[in-house]
């Protein structure tokens, strides 16, 4: 007939950490790419056009 007491303080903290994960993974998404996923998909792309450049017949003068 007893149940367990709940330790209400961890209770809070487990709740307040799951509503503060939601709220980042809501703004990551929100907010886009990362400072590291943007500075690497800017290097891709500048590697990209410079291959592109290369293979160009006439290059630009």
């Amino acid at each position: 007939m007893s149940q367990k007491p709940v330790n209400l303080n961890r209770f809070r903290k487990t709740k307040a950490r799951a509503d503060e994960k939601a709220r980042a993974n809501q703004n990551a998404a929100f907010h886009g790419l990362t400072k590291a996923q943007k500075a690497a998909a800017r290097a891709e792309a500048e590697r990209a056009a410079t291959a592109q450049d290369a293979k160009q017949r006439d290059p630009k003068q």
